[in-house]
């Protein structure tokens, strides 16, 4: 009998050692393991990275003949039943589920507290960014998040594009004229690779991403009631590009923990989840390319208040048409 297959399937944030599928399974064969270790069913399975001939692995092709080494990693896309029952309530109803810490009501200072400052220091000096394209001089810089910001990573579809945040593509080309655009995401790199590909943003012909940003950039810093919690510090860009600081970056994440040590510039933005039933609706991509072309034009963003940024507009528009000089004679 021929030795099993080790394979490591990674699903929201775990990690699951399906080690029982031997060479002559199916990729059949393979979601049904899965489906015994994650509740996701075959038919609502995406697996990312399982190719057969340059091409997705269908489910009658044999593992034995996909090339894979001990230990593959491959990502799963893809809800349980019982997630999607959740939801299937009409989108207006639709509760506003927040699941992560609400930094505003933890009121925690700790932007300047000498200890992760140095956590800081220390990924400036350690941390390597491999440069996509170069940086443009004069321009903002704008970091973006993947999971839920860009990208609904949790559930299932049959492409990437339908779970792509409606209007992202319009939404780059629009901010690239004004900003540098960076990608930071909680995951590995090779998930960032693996995720940008997937929504054809890596190579796009009319905007280009400077750099990517994975957790290792990342720091822990402690919250009173919460504990220990990763967070995106800006300060690692700051530190390597002189060129950028608060006062001309802007980080969009629908995480407001993750820019704790950075708050002021920070928007949080309205979780994507759920794409087969929001996407119809979403347009929060298309108010924050308004967003940023209007704060482009401002040399200190550190006058802004990003949590009021969707009234910054309608506020910009009156003050335009009050200060228009009348055509009544």
């Amino acid at each position: 009998m021929e030795d099993p297959v080790r394979i490591i399937v990674k699903w929201c944030g775990k990690e699951y050692a399906i080690s029982d599928i031997q060479e002559d399974d199916t990729v059949l064969d393979l979601k049904d393991r899965i489906h015994k270790e994650t509740g996701v069913l075959p038919e609502r399975q995406k697996l990312l990275n399982l190719k057969f001939k340059g091409k997705a692995a269908q489910d009658k092709d044999v593992i034995g003949k996909l090339g894979l080494r001990p230990g593959f990693k491959l990502m799963l896309m893809g809800s349980r039943e019982e997630d999607i029952a959740e939801v299937s309530q009409s989108p207006k109803d639709m509760p506003n589920v927040v699941n992560d810490l609400d930094v505003e009501e933890e009121e925690v200072e700790i932007e300047n507290a000498e200890i992760y400052l140095s956590k800081i220091q220390k990924r400036i000096d350690t941390y390597t960014i491999v440069e996509l394209n170069p940086l443009r001089p004069g321009k903002k810089l704008l970091v973006l998040d993947i999971d839920y910001t860009l990208f609904d990573h949790r559930s299932t579809a049959q492409s990437g594009v339908e779970l792509m945040r409606p209007y992202l593509h319009e939404f780059l080309m629009y901010a690239y004229t004004d900003y540098d655009i960076v990608i930071w995401s909680a995951t590995s790199m090779r998930w960032i690779n693996e995720k940008m590909k997937l929504l054809r943003v890596s190579n796009h012909p009319f905007y280009k991403i400077a750099f990517y940003l994975d957790s290792q950039a990342m720091i822990s810093v402690h919250i009173p009631k919460s504990g220990l919690v990763p967070v995106k510090p800006l300060g690692v860009i700051w530190g390597k590009y002189k060129q950028f600081s608060a006062k001309n970056t802007i980080m969009i994440d629908d995480i407001r923990l993750n820019f704790m040590m950075n708050p002021q510039s920070g928007l949080k933005i309205q979780r994507f989840r759920h794409a087969h039933i929001t996407r119809s609706i979403d347009r929060e991509l298309i108010k924050l390319s308004e967003y940023l072309k209007l704060i482009a034009k401002i040399d200190d963003f550190r006058t802004l208040n990003h949590r009021k940024w969707e009234d910054y507009k309608a506020k910009k528009e009156k003050q335009e048409r009050k200060n228009k000089p009348s055509t009544d004679e």
